[in-house]
């Protein structure tokens, strides 16, 4: 059995104990005879829905295939080099990875059909299959966004069956996703009772059919559920945006939809990702950065982009700044990870607080060559926490929060030009908390008051950038926003090297950091090929991005087991 759809559509046909090398199993690994007897045995099935397998890594990743995104001089994957393909790792991964979540619902959801069963108490077996039909609505929705026509299971099939089943067109799946988030939402309870326990609720429900619509401009049903979300009166915007993202923070009334990590479990961040975005003083390769275009999208506290504000000085790319971009990017200067954080070339040693004396500065390219190709290195999320236990760092991964819910809603009425003082309320409740003030403090952040329909459009795309930068959400708004084309043909630019040069052309005449301002054009897009033809900055990469990537191609083993999947046009 070589493809995905066959390994698990025919998983419950073949007797679960006999497949526990597809790591599917519930965890006792029960026989198919005795299974889902017990009120114990169902919550152990239904437990499955919550490895993060079935969440990330794929998904959680995707900042990279973005222009937020920086890796040194190169880009790690094929999609912002334009040779997508049928073998790429998460193609094959995303696809997989959202089959098996579809297959443990639908085994469940038959397994418990004629509930309630001896042992079974009613309201538990409505609970897990509410959890079914929520994790079957998710995954089939992450199909239908990345690839189109699914192939599309409910139930059990054989050999045969499965051999000749082919993709069923987009337009006649989305209605049986909303009828699947409806189940969930039906059945899931608003909370458990206090319990600190994340399990799927009405919430996380409302809040993913929100994101389906919006992925597919179904804007009136974006707005129902999102304000239905709302109206729950269960959730809030954390008042710290800085520690909202720490390992530290949990159970806050912000996150509607997360899969926790636990060193003591260990579930744990990627070592990849821990060790490329903490600096190199701390003993990291500061190798995935933020991209200057993401630096440059950040707002003036007057409102204004930076090349329109005279409150933005291209020499201190820091100051005036929305709060935001200091709490997502580490401004020079500053203390982080206990050293001072400063990649000018002129800065040749750094304090190290935790010993107390001046080392090597390995976080400028002067001193180290691979520091960051750029000189900016990720804040958000990221403490002294992640440098004890060996840097195992089990920060959780939130899929879904309340300012999402908030800016959907506020983008969704924006597309349907019913914009009433509900929209601006909702995007000022997400600015205002990135200020660290109250909503109605207009004086001390500056609040959106246009109700111009094509400028509030603009408003909430960039509040989506800098509000969930590095969250894994900007790739997604890029393809559903057809963006891609422009933002993803871009270079990505860094530094002068080597350190003689950066001095030569760039500190000795006081231009550091920027040599002058990038322009922003409407899609907040910066241009920075001004500094670039001056000989003032370094060309690190170059985004290229083909139109057919706009739907990724259906994985290469697909194609070839069965001809009756065909595969998306390009590849």
């Amino acid at each position: 059995m070589k493809n995905a759809i066959l390994k698990y559509a025919l998983l419950s046909i073949l007797a679960l104990s006999s497949c526990s090398n597809l790591d599917l199993l519930p965890l006792s690994e029960a026989s198919s005879g005795n299974w889902y007897s017990s009120d114990d045995e169902i919550e152990m099935a239904a437990n499955e829905f919550y490895k993060i397998g079935y969440w990330s890594p794929v998904l959680e990743d995707t900042e990279q295939e973005s222009d937020n995104f920086t890796y040194r001089n190169s880009n790690r994957n094929e999609i912002l080099n334009g040779t997508l393909n049928g073998q790429a790792w998460y193609v094959i991964t995303l696809w997989s990875q959202c089959y098996k979540g579809i297959t443990l619902a639908n085994i469940l959801l038959r397994k418990t059909e004629n509930a309630p069963l001896t042992g079974l108490s009613a309201d538990k077996v409505r609970q897990f299959r509410a959890e079914a039909y929520f994790i079957r609505a998710c995954k089939y929705a992450t199909l239908l966004s990345y690839y189109g026509d699914v192939v599309y299971l409910t139930s059990s099939i054989n050999i045969e069956q499965a051999l000749q089943m082919g993709r069923m067109p987009k337009k006649d799946v989305i209605p049986l996703v909303y009828a699947d988030f409806d189940n969930a939402i039906a059945d899931l309870p608003v909370s458990y009772m206090g319990s600190l326990d994340q399990r799927f609720t009405k919430g996380a429900a409302l809040a993913m059919k929100a994101r389906f619509a919006l992925y597919n401009s179904d804007w009136a049903v974006a707005a129902k559920a999102a304000k239905a979300c709302m109206d729950l009166g269960v959730y809030d915007l954390h008042s710290d945006f800085t520690n909202l993202f720490l390992s530290t923070t949990r159970n806050t009334k912000e996150n509607i939809f997360l899969i926790p990590r636990s060193i003591d479990n260990g579930v744990t961040l990627s070592d990849w990702l821990v060790n490329n975005e903490l600096t190199r003083n701390a003993t990291g390769y500061a190798a995935a950065t933020p991209s200057w275009d993401l630096l440059a999208a950040f707002l003036c506290t007057d409102g204004l982009p930076i090349d329109e504000s005279p409150l933005f000085d291209p020499h201190n790319p820091f100051k005036n700044r929305d709060p935001r971009c200091v709490k997502t990017i580490v401004e020079f200067g500053t203390r982080h990870l206990n050293f001072d954080y400063n990649p000018h070339p002129d800065s040749l040693t750094v304090m190290n607080y935790q010993t107390g004396k001046r080392q090597k500065n390995n976080d400028n390219r002067a001193v180290a060559q691979y520091a960051s190709f750029n000189a900016l290195v990720w804040k958000k999320g990221i403490d002294a926490t992640w440098l004890v236990n060996g840097k195992k760092v089990d920060n959780d991964y939130v899929i879904i929060r309340f300012a999402d819910v908030l800016l959907m809603y506020a983008e969704s009425k924006i597309e349907l030009n019913e914009i009433d003082a509900t929209v601006l309320n909702a995007i000022n409740r997400v600015r205002a908390r990135g200020y660290g003030v109250r909503v109605t403090d207009v004086d001390k952040y500056p609040a959106v008051i246009t109700t111009n329909q094509a400028k509030l459009r603009q408003t909430v795309r960039l509040e989506r950038r800098v509000e969930f930068a590095n969250e894994g959400l900007r790739y997604m708004d890029l393809i559903r926003w057809r963006l891609a084309s422009k933002a993803l043909n871009t270079k990505n630019y860094g530094i002068l090297y080597p350190a003689t040069l950066l001095r030569q052309t760039i500190t000795s005449k006081g231009l550091w950091f920027w040599p002058s301002t990038p322009k922003i054009d409407d899609d907040g897009i910066a241009d920075f090929s001004a500094m670039e033809y001056a000989g003032q900055i370094a060309v690190l990469s170059q985004r290229v991005w083909d139109d057919r990537q706009y739907l990724w191609p259906i994985p290469t083993d697909e194609i070839s087991i069965n001809s009756n999947i065909r595969q998306n046009p390009g590849y």
